[in-house]
């Protein structure tokens, strides 16, 4: 497909896409990158599994806000207005909802309903992550080659991330060096 097919036929769906995800972004953006995954490597093949996960893994080394991602994205399938539409179809929704819900739940805050909502966004956060997680470890774990690496570094990042306070950062230049290396 070319760059002026895609913005002609599918940039609104795309960008209707990206709106909509925003919305269930809860814990950040890349809780929704296994149905981003699904949509444009799955459904639409824009990207491989490769180029999706090489933007992620891009734009979580760099530093920033890990939404980085998404304009990555973005790019990747329509260029610069694809960047453009993802970046904004991500943010524009959520970022208007968070603003108006912490104004209204900010004064009742003590009421059970506010904090059971809150109290119910934590496991929901983290079960998000962990499905994220699984869509960008599953085309290395595919490869007999790297099965046995990329397991052994998933669980020892679990397991460091668990019992001690070392920040994400180091354990992503490690998995960067071991990749380097060629372990994985």
């Amino acid at each position: 497909m070319s760059g002026a097919e895609f913005l002609l036929a599918d940039l609104p769906e795309f960008f209707g896409r990206f709106l909509l995800l925003s919305l269930l972004s809860i814990g950040g953006a890349m809780s929704t990158a296994p149905e981003m995954h699904r949509y444009l490597v799955g459904e639409r093949g824009w990207l491989d599994d490769g180029q999706f996960t090489t933007a992620v893994a891009l734009a979580q080394a760099s530093p920033g806000p890990n939404v980085i991602f998404v304009p990555v994205l973005g790019f990747q399938v329509a260029g610069w207005i694809g960047a453009l539409a993802a970046t904004v179809g991500i943010l524009a929704p959520s970022t208007l909802l968070s603003l108006g819900v912490s104004r209204w739940a900010g004064k009742r805050r003590d009421t059970p309903g506010v904090r059971a909502f809150t109290a119910g966004l934590a496991p929901m956060t983290v079960s998000l992550m962990a499905c994220a997680g699984w869509v960008l470890a599953l085309p290395y774990l595919r490869e007999p080659d790297h099965r046995l690496g990329g397991l052994a570094l998933i669980a020892l990042t679990v397991l460091v991330m668990h019992y001690t306070r070392l920040a994400p950062i180091w354990l992503i230049l490690a998995g960067g060096i071991v990749g380097a290396v060629g372990w994985i």
